[in-house]
Protein backbone atom coordinates (compact mmCIF):
# COMPACT_ATOMS: atom_id res chain seq x y z
CA UNK A 1 0.00 0.00 0.00
CA UNK A 2 1.23 3.21 -1.22
CA UNK A 3 1.84 5.90 2.03
CA UNK A 4 -0.37 8.71 1.73
CA UNK A 5 1.91 12.13 1.35
CA UNK A 6 0.45 15.62 0.88
CA UNK A 7 0.99 19.54 0.28
CA UNK A 8 -2.50 20.07 0.07
CA UNK A 9 -3.57 23.21 2.04
CA UNK A 10 -6.04 23.25 4.45
CA UNK A 11 -9.50 24.24 3.07
CA UNK A 12 -12.75 24.02 5.43
CA UNK A 13 -14.60 25.83 2.18
CA UNK A 14 -16.88 23.43 0.48
CA UNK A 15 -18.06 25.81 -2.60
CA UNK A 16 -15.37 24.98 -4.28
CA UNK A 17 -17.19 25.39 -7.58
CA UNK A 18 -19.92 27.45 -5.98
CA UNK A 19 -22.87 24.71 -6.57
CA UNK A 20 -23.95 23.47 -2.92
CA UNK A 21 -27.25 22.85 -2.81
CA UNK A 22 -29.13 24.45 -0.13
CA UNK A 23 -31.43 21.75 0.79
CA UNK A 24 -28.97 18.67 1.40
CA UNK A 25 -27.38 17.79 4.87
CA UNK A 26 -23.47 17.36 4.53
CA UNK A 27 -21.72 15.44 7.23
CA UNK A 28 -17.49 16.39 6.81
CA UNK A 29 -14.03 14.51 7.25
CA UNK A 30 -10.71 15.88 7.70
CA UNK A 31 -8.59 13.90 5.37
CA UNK A 32 -4.80 14.96 4.87
CA UNK A 33 -5.50 18.37 6.23
CA UNK A 34 -8.11 18.78 3.93
CA UNK A 35 -11.96 19.45 4.54
CA UNK A 36 -14.30 16.81 2.58
CA UNK A 37 -18.10 16.66 2.33
CA UNK A 38 -20.57 14.24 2.13
CA UNK A 39 -23.97 13.11 2.03
CA UNK A 40 -25.71 10.06 2.49
CA UNK A 41 -27.96 8.92 -0.42
CA UNK A 42 -31.04 6.02 -0.38
CA UNK A 43 -31.59 4.92 -3.33
CA UNK A 44 -31.50 1.76 -5.63
CA UNK A 45 -28.78 -0.78 -6.35
CA UNK A 46 -27.96 -2.64 -9.42
CA UNK A 47 -30.63 -5.40 -8.13
CA UNK A 48 -33.36 -2.74 -7.97
CA UNK A 49 -32.91 -3.25 -4.08
CA UNK A 50 -33.09 -0.53 -1.85
CA UNK A 51 -29.70 0.66 -0.24
CA UNK A 52 -28.18 3.71 1.42
CA UNK A 53 -24.35 4.84 1.04
CA UNK A 54 -22.56 7.49 2.52
CA UNK A 55 -20.63 8.98 -0.49
CA UNK A 56 -18.22 12.33 -0.74
CA UNK A 57 -19.82 14.92 -2.67
CA UNK A 58 -16.79 16.28 -3.96
CA UNK A 59 -13.78 14.55 -5.92
CA UNK A 60 -10.87 13.54 -3.61
CA UNK A 61 -7.49 15.36 -3.81
CA UNK A 62 -4.61 13.78 -1.91
CA UNK A 63 -0.66 13.52 -2.80
CA UNK A 64 1.75 15.15 -4.24
CA UNK A 65 1.69 16.55 -8.02
CA UNK A 66 3.87 15.20 -10.32
CA UNK A 67 4.22 16.84 -14.22
CA UNK A 68 1.12 15.26 -16.50
CA UNK A 69 3.52 14.02 -18.77
CA UNK A 70 4.99 11.64 -16.24
CA UNK A 71 3.52 8.45 -14.87
CA UNK A 72 2.69 7.66 -11.08
CA UNK A 73 5.76 5.78 -10.75
CA UNK A 74 7.03 6.71 -7.16
CA UNK A 75 5.42 3.46 -5.25
CA UNK A 76 6.11 4.95 -1.65
CA UNK A 77 4.30 8.01 -1.88
CA UNK A 78 0.75 8.99 -3.56
CA UNK A 79 1.59 10.97 -6.68
CA UNK A 80 -1.18 13.18 -8.56
CA UNK A 81 -1.70 15.31 -11.44
CA UNK A 82 -3.24 18.77 -11.43
CA UNK A 83 -5.24 19.63 -14.73
CA UNK A 84 -2.44 22.52 -16.77
CA UNK A 85 -0.16 21.18 -13.68
CA UNK A 86 -1.82 23.85 -11.50
CA UNK A 87 -2.29 22.90 -8.28
CA UNK A 88 -5.19 25.64 -7.73
CA UNK A 89 -7.00 23.12 -10.30
CA UNK A 90 -6.58 20.41 -7.98
CA UNK A 91 -7.91 22.43 -5.32
CA UNK A 92 -11.02 23.24 -6.93
CA UNK A 93 -11.67 19.95 -8.74
CA UNK A 94 -9.35 17.26 -7.08
CA UNK A 95 -6.98 15.39 -8.25
CA UNK A 96 -6.64 12.98 -11.14
CA UNK A 97 -4.83 9.49 -10.56
CA UNK A 98 -3.97 6.24 -12.56
CA UNK A 99 -5.60 3.30 -11.76
CA UNK A 100 -2.55 1.39 -10.11
CA UNK A 101 -2.33 5.02 -7.85
CA UNK A 102 -6.28 4.74 -6.90
CA UNK A 103 -5.61 1.27 -6.05
CA UNK A 104 -2.89 1.84 -3.88
CA UNK A 105 -1.01 -0.40 -6.10
CA UNK A 106 2.34 -0.81 -7.47
CA UNK A 107 2.62 1.15 -10.96
CA UNK A 108 3.58 -2.20 -12.99
CA UNK A 109 -0.39 -2.98 -11.98
CA UNK A 110 -0.73 -0.25 -14.98
CA UNK A 111 0.48 -2.91 -17.80
CA UNK A 112 -0.39 -6.43 -15.96
CA UNK A 113 -3.32 -7.91 -14.04
CA UNK A 114 -3.12 -7.63 -10.71
CA UNK A 115 -6.85 -8.90 -10.47
CA UNK A 116 -6.12 -11.46 -7.37
CA UNK A 117 -5.27 -7.86 -5.20
CA UNK A 118 -8.70 -6.37 -5.44
CA UNK A 119 -10.64 -6.60 -2.36
CA UNK A 120 -13.95 -6.35 -1.24
CA UNK A 121 -14.46 -2.60 0.01
CA UNK A 122 -11.09 -1.74 -1.66
CA UNK A 123 -9.49 1.36 0.38
CA UNK A 124 -7.02 2.70 -1.86
CA UNK A 125 -5.90 5.80 -1.71
CA UNK A 126 -9.36 6.73 0.11
CA UNK A 127 -8.78 7.31 4.10
CA UNK A 128 -9.27 4.72 6.80
CA UNK A 129 -12.96 3.50 6.92
CA UNK A 130 -13.51 4.51 3.62
CA UNK A 131 -13.79 2.91 0.76
CA UNK A 132 -13.58 3.55 -3.32
CA UNK A 133 -16.22 4.26 -5.18
CA UNK A 134 -18.11 1.02 -7.41
CA UNK A 135 -20.03 1.21 -10.35
CA UNK A 136 -22.94 -0.03 -8.22
CA UNK A 137 -22.45 3.18 -5.35
CA UNK A 138 -22.86 5.27 -8.71
CA UNK A 139 -25.89 3.64 -9.96
CA UNK A 140 -27.39 4.02 -6.33
CA UNK A 141 -26.80 7.87 -6.58
CA UNK A 142 -28.24 7.50 -10.18
CA UNK A 143 -31.50 6.19 -9.00
CA UNK A 144 -31.39 7.82 -6.04
CA UNK A 145 -34.84 8.39 -3.70
CA UNK A 146 -36.36 11.48 -5.95
CA UNK A 147 -34.40 11.70 -8.21
CA UNK A 148 -36.13 12.03 -11.51
CA UNK A 149 -33.67 13.20 -14.01
CA UNK A 150 -31.39 9.91 -13.91
CA UNK A 151 -27.18 10.93 -14.87
CA UNK A 152 -28.73 14.80 -15.20
CA UNK A 153 -29.69 14.71 -11.54
CA UNK A 154 -26.35 14.13 -10.61
CA UNK A 155 -24.53 16.30 -12.17
CA UNK A 156 -23.70 19.68 -10.65
CA UNK A 157 -25.72 22.89 -12.66
CA UNK A 158 -22.49 23.82 -13.53
CA UNK A 159 -22.30 20.84 -15.51
CA UNK A 160 -25.34 20.79 -17.53
CA UNK A 161 -26.89 19.17 -14.45
CA UNK A 162 -29.50 19.89 -11.83
CA UNK A 163 -28.09 17.92 -8.82
CA UNK A 164 -31.26 16.55 -7.21
CA UNK A 165 -28.94 14.55 -5.97
CA UNK A 166 -26.89 16.55 -4.40
CA UNK A 167 -23.58 14.46 -5.25
CA UNK A 168 -22.53 17.72 -7.33
CA UNK A 169 -20.58 15.71 -10.11
CA UNK A 170 -18.23 18.19 -11.33
CA UNK A 171 -16.51 18.51 -15.09
CA UNK A 172 -13.08 18.06 -13.72
CA UNK A 173 -11.56 17.13 -17.00
CA UNK A 174 -9.08 14.23 -17.35
CA UNK A 175 -5.16 13.14 -18.21
CA UNK A 176 -5.69 11.35 -21.50
CA UNK A 177 -2.51 9.81 -22.46
CA UNK A 178 -0.62 12.25 -20.50
CA UNK A 179 -2.07 15.71 -22.21
CA UNK A 180 -4.80 17.51 -20.35
CA UNK A 181 -8.10 17.88 -21.80
CA UNK A 182 -12.29 18.70 -21.31
CA UNK A 183 -11.90 21.01 -18.16
CA UNK A 184 -15.36 22.14 -17.55
CA UNK A 185 -16.74 19.62 -20.30
CA UNK A 186 -16.28 15.93 -19.30
CA UNK A 187 -15.03 13.97 -16.05
CA UNK A 188 -14.21 10.09 -16.03
CA UNK A 189 -13.17 8.16 -12.64
CA UNK A 190 -12.18 4.35 -12.37
CA UNK A 191 -13.86 1.88 -10.68
CA UNK A 192 -11.98 -0.84 -8.80
CA UNK A 193 -11.94 -3.49 -11.54
CA UNK A 194 -9.83 -4.47 -14.06
CA UNK A 195 -11.39 -4.52 -17.49
CA UNK A 196 -12.79 -8.19 -18.56
CA UNK A 197 -11.34 -8.53 -22.50
CA UNK A 198 -8.26 -6.35 -21.50
CA UNK A 199 -6.86 -6.86 -18.41
CA UNK A 200 -3.06 -6.19 -18.81
CA UNK A 201 -3.59 -2.80 -19.54
CA UNK A 202 -7.31 -1.85 -18.94
CA UNK A 203 -10.21 -0.88 -16.16
CA UNK A 204 -13.31 -0.53 -16.01
CA UNK A 205 -14.22 3.73 -15.70
CA UNK A 206 -17.58 6.04 -15.77
CA UNK A 207 -17.90 9.09 -16.90
CA UNK A 208 -19.91 12.08 -17.96
CA UNK A 209 -20.61 14.67 -20.18
CA UNK A 210 -22.60 18.03 -20.16
CA UNK A 211 -25.18 16.42 -22.37
CA UNK A 212 -24.75 12.79 -21.01
CA UNK A 213 -28.17 11.03 -20.89
CA UNK A 214 -26.77 7.66 -19.84
CA UNK A 215 -24.45 5.82 -17.14
CA UNK A 216 -21.47 5.38 -19.12
CA UNK A 217 -19.25 2.25 -18.31
CA UNK A 218 -16.92 1.85 -20.58
CA UNK A 219 -12.91 -0.32 -20.44
CA UNK A 220 -10.28 2.14 -20.54
CA UNK A 221 -6.04 2.69 -20.11
CA UNK A 222 -4.84 2.38 -16.53
CA UNK A 223 -2.40 4.89 -17.48
CA UNK A 224 -5.18 8.09 -17.73
CA UNK A 225 -5.55 10.20 -14.93
CA UNK A 226 -9.32 10.28 -13.55
CA UNK A 227 -10.70 11.69 -10.45
CA UNK A 228 -11.78 10.11 -7.70
CA UNK A 229 -14.49 9.59 -4.86
CA UNK A 230 -14.58 7.44 -1.47
CA UNK A 231 -17.83 5.97 0.14
CA UNK A 232 -17.82 5.12 3.65
CA UNK A 233 -17.39 1.49 4.77
CA UNK A 234 -20.55 0.57 6.35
Amino acid sequence: MKRSSSSVASSSSFVRWGDLPPNFSYGEFEYEQRIYKYLTVTGKDTNNKAATINVMAENLNVGIMIDGSENQSDNSKVERYCYDNDTTKCLKYGGLYQWAEMMGFNDSCNTKSCAHLIQENHQGICPGGWRLLTYNDFYIVVHADGNDAGVKGVRSTGFGGLNYTGYSLIAAGYNWAYEFSDLNDYTYWFYPEESKNYAQEGAVAGSQGKSSTGNSRSDQYKTYGFSVRCVKVD
